[in-house]
């Protein structure tokens, strides 16, 4: 079992070399993170680590229908991921719980040799609701799980009056997604300062002039979307100094140790985060969170929230694998990856649905305090909060791409693309 999950992996009798990577012993698939990037040292490292993990328990049980797992581990350092996808395009049957930060830059290379994934994220605009692809817990451009923006607005109703966003000069990694924020904001009643912040993603010599526009500005509760580093780092520490200290709202990314690890002066204590999978400090009621964290120490492996999605990834992709058995082809995985209409990856997140790319309509909110996170809303630990009201519906000039009727976005579409079939 891995939490509510029955094993996908374990002996069997499966045989073929039905597709790429694919022989009578084995399955080869590609996976990674951007661990290299100099900026960030060690960005996104768990989602790696996490599938690596999971790679050693499935095969201590005997692989898929026992054909032993094979994983190519890829650093994509931010900059260097088409040339890692045109590494995977030659070797790997497919990827598995990736997660690059330029995913965009490689789609296109990606798209063009039919590497099916099944991602940990999808982070820009194309490879969102890009073609044989299937996320655990989607996030695609269209449809926005926005479960925080009505939870603080019920829980801080003064300070959405005075709200706005942390932009950065690397728009693939952190504009695409404000977009989305900043159309869904104002129907759950927010007002949108427009500070015009913009900081340079690789880093600012002096990060108090930028603080300053956004203490003359006013706002009260700032969007932040770059994750722990040096960038979002020194810029809270310059609001600090300047005796600001607004709300921070963010996505999942935020949500690690690295960053609870940073705020030993507790300057950090007013950020919150959306969650749709279990945090891992509620490991004593989710045995899914338990079960991960275990494997993951059995590899020495970083862990976190986006660590969680890879191994979620990682179990949607093999419970599939697994049903594929000696038929074991891209074709195959598509098919049924596309019939997976409820996705909780054991009980590691919440109800998804990865075959129609759907979000969540669940939520919860992660506090930091100190150096430790708190699940902060609902107060019941392992719970929830769900209202379909919570997805909401992007407005097409926001998507930063263009879909077709399937929602599948075009621009890299061509005729060797592996669509389901009945």
């Amino acid at each position: 079992m891995f939490g509510t999950l029955a094993s996908p992996c374990g002996p069997g009798s499966a045989t073929g070399a039905t597709d790429q990577g694919v022989t009578d012993t084995s399955i080869r698939i590609a996976y990674g993170d951007d661990k290299g990037y100099q900026a960030t040292p060690g960005l996104d490292q768990e989602m790696g680590d996490a599938v690596e993990g999971m790679i050693k328990w499935c095969n201590a049980q005997g692989g898929i229908n026992g054909r032993q797992i094979i994983g190519d581990r890829y650093d994509a350092a931010v900059l260097n991921v088409n040339t890692v996808m045109q590494q995977a395009c030659k070797a790997d049957f497919m990827l598995v719980g990736e997660g690059f930060a330029e995913d965009e830059a490689a789609e296109q290379t990606r798209v063009g040799c039919n590497l099916a994934q099944v991602p940990g994220f999808a982070n820009g605009a194309d490879p969102a609701n890009g073609p044989m692809s299937y996320q655990p817990v989607p996030n695609p451009v269209d449809l926005l799980p926005m479960s925080i923006l009505p939870q603080m607005a019920k829980l801080f109703p003064q300070d959405i009056s005075s709200f706005d966003f942390m932009h950065t000069s690397l728009a693939s990694v952190t504009e695409y997604s404000i977009n989305k924020i900043a159309a869904a904001a104002p129907t759950f009643g927010y007002h949108i300062d427009n500070c015009d912040v913009v900081l340079n993603y690789f880093g600012e010599p002096d990060y108090k002039p930028f603080a300053q526009k956004f203490q003359t500005c006013g706002a009260k509760m700032i969007w932040i979307n770059a994750g722990e580093g040096p960038l979002q780092d020194n810029f809270i520490q310059a609001m600090n100094a300047i005796g600001d200290n607004p709300i921070y709202v963010g996505e999942a990314n935020e949500y690690s140790p690295k960053l609870a690890a940073w705020n030993t002066s507790g300057i950090g204590n007013n950020i919150y985060v959306r969650e749709a999978f279990e945090p891992l400090e509620n490991a004593a009621e989710v045995p899914a969170v338990k079960d991960y964290l275990n494997i993951e120490k059995a590899v020495n492996g970083h862990v976190d929230q986006l660590g969680e999605q890879s191994a979620s990834a990682f179990l949607l992709w093999a419970t599939v694998a697994k049903e594929c058995g000696s038929t074991l082809t891209r074709q195959c995985m598509i098919n049924n990856l596309a019939k997976v209409h409820t996705w909780t990856g054991g009980g590691l997140n919440a109800p998804a649905d990865p075959g129609n790319n759907t979000p969540p309509d669940c939520g919860l909110i992660m506090k930091l305090t100190g150096t430790t996170w708190s699940q902060f809303y609902p107060k019941t630990l392992g719970q929830f909060d769900c209202n379909p009201s919570y997805v909401f519906h992007v407005p097409a000039s926001a998507w930063g791409t263009t879909l077709n009727a399937q929602r599948i976005s075009t621009k890299f579409l061509g005729p060797n693309v592996i669509y389901p079939q009945s």
